[in-house]
C-alpha cells in the first residue's frame, strides 16, 4: 500500500507508476494549481515538451503504451477514469491494474512508466483537456506508441460503468 502524506492511495501501485495529489489554490481572484516540480521527486527525467489532448464526454481513449518513455499525465478539464495495466514480463507486479479518477474535482499528477498500457474514459459532462509532459519528444518517423482495441485488447479491465 502507498501513501504520500497528502493523499491515500487505497490499491498497491504498478511498479513504478506513481501519484501526487494536488490542489487548487483558491482566493478572490481566481485558482492557481501548481502541475510538475522537480523538488517533489515524482520524476527525476527530463521534460522533453508537452503537448495537449482532449477527450468528449462517453469517449475511450485507450489501451497503448510506450516501450522507451515515461508520461506524466495532468487532467486540466473534465474528469477521467484512468486505468493502467501492467504487461511487463520482468515486472514484480505483471498483470495488475490500477486506477484513478482524476480531473477537476481531483487533481493529481499521475506518472505512468514505459511498459505500461494505459487509458481513459472521459467520466464527464464536458470536453476534458490533458497535458502531458513526457520524457521523449514525439518522434514522426518512428512513433514509440503501440495500441491495442480498447474493449477487446486482452486487457482484463472494463470501461463499461460499474453500479456500486
Amino acid at each position: 500500500m502507498v501513501s504520500d502524506k497528502n493523499w491515500n492511495v487505497h490499491q498497491d501501485l504498478i511498479e513504478g507508476v506513481k501519484v501526487k495529489k494536488l490542489a487548487n489554490m483558491c482566493d478572490d481572484r481566481g485558482t492557481v494549481c501548481e502541475i510538475f516540480r522537480f523538488d517533489w521527486m515524482v520524476s527525476e527525467e527530463p521534460i522533453a515538451y508537452i503537448y495537449q489532448t482532449s477527450t468528449y464526454p462517453g469517449r475511450v481513449k485507450a489501451w497503448h503504451v510506450h516501450r522507451y518513455h515515461t508520461d506524466r499525465i495532468f487532467v486540466v478539464t473534465g474528469m477521467l477514469q484512468i486505468a493502467m495495466f501492467d504487461d511487463r514480463a520482468d515486472s514484480p507486479t505483471t498483470g495488475r491494474i490500477n486506477e484513478f479518477f482524476l480531473g477537476e474535482l481531483n487533481r493529481g499528477l499521475l506518472v505512468i512508466p514505459p511498459g505500461v498500457y494505459h487509458g481513459w474514459k472521459n467520466i464527464g459532462e464536458k470536453e476534458s483537456v490533458v497535458l502531458n509532459l513526457p520524457t521523449e519528444p514525439y518522434n514522426y518517423e518512428d512513433p514509440d506508441a503501440y495500441r491495442v482495441d480498447p474493449h477487446n485488447g486482452g486487457i482484463p479491465y472494463s470501461w463499461a460503468p460499474r453500479d456500486r
